[in-house]
This record gives C-alpha cells, structure tokens and sequence, in this order.
C-alpha cells in the first residue's frame, strides 16, 4: 500500500484552519496543530489519517521537540494567528509584541524548524495571510504590519528554497465567516454578517488548489475577496 503525504496545518481546531484539515485530509495524513488537544482528538477522529499535534507555537523549545519526529514533510500551512485592534496612539507595545510574535515569529521560526523535512520532500509552504497584509486601514496597524511582514517572508522563502524544490503559497483573503471574525466585528462596532464574508471552506479549496497544482504551475501569491 502506497503510503499518503503529509500535510502538518496550524490553528486546525477552527475556522479556516479546521476548513483546510478537512480538505487537505482526502489526499494526505494531516498534523492537526493547536493549543487545545481535546478538540484535536475530536476532529483527528473525524479525519482518516489525521493525528493531533498540539503545541503552543511561541514555545519554541516545545515546538522542536514536537517536530523532532517528523523526517519528510510535503505541505505546511501556516493558518494561526491572532488580531488586536485599536489606534496608533492607543496600542501599547505589549500588543504590538503579541502580534509579531504569533503572526510572525512563530511562523518563521516553525518553518525554520521544518525546513529539513520540507526539503526532504520538495515541500509546499501555504501561508494564509490577509487583505491586511495588502492594504492597511486605520486601527489595525499591528495587524497590518505583522501581515505585510508575513508577506515579505514569504518571499524571502520563496527566492531562498526554490533550488530545494520548495514552493511557497501567499493566500490573502478578505474576511471570512469565523469566529475570529465575530470577535473582530464586536470590536469594530459592526454586526457579523456571514452571508457577506468568505466562507471557510472557500478558503481551504483555494488552498488545496495550490496544493495539488501540477508542477510547471507555483502559485506565488492569492487573492480572494467575497463574491459582492
């Protein structure tokens, strides 16, 4: 029996993360990865081949030793993150540092972590960035920057690994239909209206698109906006 690839996603339990598990799962043995193992064991139940892999990724001693065991590596997607909202002349540097830290340093360091695996491979790293990481607005600034700094990286990767085979996948989307997006909106004042965000799974398919694309085809960069 042939064995299946790897995929390893982060921030699996929900939202767009979870979204991306379920696809990713009908063609690969899935690393669901977060914080709350409970309700990985729950989803990886759901999954064939999935298996949890709960880490709190700014622990990066822990994060080594949890990826000590993984030797290839054939897709990577980058989907935790967080959001603090608030002006300029109001967000302290405690946010500002929370920001970078999850949205920014965990990836880089992570992917760091991961590199001989994905190498192994000619891997696929996915980082599902933000239409914050394209064009900045008022109140979001840490967010902003933190997603405009996630695109550079990407980048960098991209130019540094492509000897290695190594793709690298940019997906910006507007907003999306999760629970982080309900919290955005009551700290924005506005009501949650699903049926004019992204859906998850829209999302995920973009995702598994970039994926499963045939090797003369490296999808740099993605963009996705809701439909009206």
């Amino acid at each position: 029996m042939t064995s299946r690839p790897t995929a390893l996603v982060t921030g699996a339990s929900r939202g767009v993360g979870a979204a991306v598990a379920h696809r990713l799962s009908e063609t690969h043995d899935v690393l669901l990865g977060g914080r709350d193992e409970e309700t990985l064991r729950k989803l990886a139940a759901d999954l064939p081949g999935a298996s949890p892999w709960p880490a709190e990724l700014t622990d990066y001693e822990g994060i080594a030793a949890a990826a000590a065991g993984i030797g290839e590596l054939d897709v990577l997607v980058h989907s935790a993150g967080m959001i603090e909202l608030g002006s300029v002349s109001e967000t302290g540097v405690d946010s500002w540092r929370r920001t970078f830290e999850l949205n920014l340093f965990a990836v880089t360091e992570l992917t760091r972590t991961l590199l001989p695996a994905l190498r192994a491979s000619a891997g696929h790293v996915v980082l599902i960035n933000s239409g914050a990481g394209m064009t900045a607005k008022p109140n979001w600034g840490s967010y902003a920057a933190s997603k405009f700094a996630l695109r550079a990286y990407a980048d960098v990767l991209r130019g540094e690994e492509a000897t290695n085979g190594i793709r690298v996948t940019s997906v910006f989307p507007g907003r999306v239909a999760t629970d982080m997006q309900r919290e955005v909106r009551e700290s924005e004042g506005g009501a949650f209206e699903p049926e004019r965000y992204l859906r998850p799974e829209s999302v995920a398919d973009t995702v598994v698109s970039s994926v499963r694309a045939g090797a003369d085809a490296h999808m740099t960069e993605i963009v996705l906006r809701p439909d009206g």
